[in-house]
């Protein structure tokens, strides 16, 4: 591993616009009276219900199994009533099973396991089941359930720990927030997880537009063997793939993934709540959310329990001062846009943001040009402009040929294109009808 990071092809440099929260230090909100917990919050299987309507539980109460190896529990987020087993707007926009909690404003914990103060000793299979019996996911965004990350297939032998806190994404500051204001959690964290995997080191990736964040994370990092690497600003610089290239050198081939070049990635968010786990016996119920953008009173950073309401959450940023055009959930660029107040904070929502009206236009989407500027940019190196015409002429299996499949969403090449063509929505596309004339072969 070199000491000095690399550039990875591509990439882009939109305005971060991080000013409006990246100096908030983070509030803890206050309890609600109540709470919509989306069943339904990692990739893979979806979690079996084990709470019925009229159940009273406790805070940290599992409210469901996990469905399978890549699946993980769910946690009530506080102490009270199950009031209805319903459905409420999911971040895509499709209605999700939710389990609705009316909160007994006690926040009485369950105690749903004991704290492991010698990690150091303990077996680390133990310590990987405290994982996922803590529920904990991919908190940056993609959700995916940590211990299958620290499961590797027999042959895949891993040699390189990574965390992620890069935050390159335009608006979000919450992991900023943490490793200024939590840095041992999150190092802490990270030793854990390396013992988990039979490492003795792990490596932090910073974006060198946190110097704070750099200094906090440096004067612990190394009572616990963990090495912070300052990365040169370009987005998606907190992409997996990208991420292992900028410290290791070694790239991961299309199809692949980072075990298959001896490296396990995991959030900055998702270590210290396996930190909590551990060391405290906490389950993943709350997490740091970004509350943001030019129609706000006040962003902010926010520790928030899952299945806490949008409108909740909009009013501890002081309220919106003007109407704004969009409400994203995440940042500008990979960031989902709603259509309702009605969705709650999930395990993996890093960010609320408002954008304002000024901010946003409406544009007609012209015919490509053939600048070139889509394939300069695109970070995984792939065709975007021919695939999307692919992808216009309805011929998927072409898209596939040109590697779609590869296409990590990040939105570069939209971001780029001068004739404003939806380039990011056209590879979202070809993937689900991929996927769907793969399952009617199946």
């Amino acid at each position: 591993m070199s000491d000095k990071p690399r550039k990875f092809k591509g990439g882009v440099h939109p305005n971060d616009s991080k000013a409006l929260s990246a100096h908030k230090p983070i509030q803890e909100a206050p309890l609600f009276d109540s709470y919509k917990v989306i069943m339904h919050q990692n990739i893979g299987a979806p979690p079996e219900l084990l709470v019925k309507k009229g159940d009273e539980v406790k805070k940290g109460q599992l409210l469901c199994k996990a469905g399978g190896f890549v699946s993980v529990p769910l946690h009530a987020p506080t102490s009270g009533t199950i009031k209805a087993i319903d459905k409420v707007p999911g971040p895509t926009g499709i209605h999700v099973p939710c389990i609705e909690i009316a909160a007994d404003g006690e926040d009485e914990w369950a105690s749903p396991f004991e704290p492991i103060a010698d990690w150091k000793s303990t077996d680390p299979a133990e310590l990987k089941q405290r994982v996922w019996d803590a529920g904990i996911v991919g908190m940056g965004g993609a959700g995916f359930p940590a211990h299958v990350k620290l499961s590797p297939p027999e042959g895949k032998k891993i040699d390189t720990l990574i965390l992620n806190g890069a935050e390159c994404e335009p608006y979000l500051t919450a992991d900023h927030r943490l490793m200024l204001e939590n840095a041992e959690d999150v190092v802490l964290g990270a030793a854990i997880i390396a013992r988990i995997l039979g490492l003795d080191s792990a490596v932090v990736g910073v974006e060198n537009n946190k110097p704070d964040a750099i200094e906090a994370l440096n004067q612990v990092a190394g009572k616990y063997n963990v090495k912070v690497a300052a990365l040169p600003v370009n987005y998606p610089q907190g992409a997996e793939k990208q991420l292992i290239y900028a410290i290791t050198g070694r790239e991961v081939p299309p199809g692949k993934l980072p075990m298959d070049v001896g490296c396990v990635v995991q959030n900055v968010a998702s270590a210290a709540a396996v930190a909590d786990a551990v060391i405290k016996g906490i389950p993943s119920i709350e997490r740091i959310t970004t509350v943001t953008g030019k129609p706000l009173v006040d962003p902010g950073n926010f520790k928030l329990r899952i299945g806490t309401p949008i409108d909740k959450v909009l009013e501890l940023a002081g309220g919106i001062s003007e109407q704004p055009a969009k409400l994203l959930l995440g940042g500008p660029m990979m960031g989902i846009a709603q259509s309702t107040l009605g969705v709650t904070i999930m395990k993996n929502t890093s960010g609320v943001l408002l954008i304002a009206n000024d901010e946003v236009s409406q544009y007609t989407s012209e015919p490509c040009i053939r600048c070139g500027r889509c394939v300069d940019c695109c970070p995984m190196d792939i065709l975007p402009a021919t695939i999307s015409q692919a992808v216009e002429n309805k011929r998927f299996d072409w898209a596939e040929k040109l590697n779609v499949m590869a296409c990590i969403e990040c939105g570069s090449c939209s971001y780029s294109c001068p004739s404003h063509r939806p380039l990011n929505q056209h590879f979202k596309r070809a993937k689900v009808e991929i996927q769907a004339g793969l399952r009617k072969k199946g």
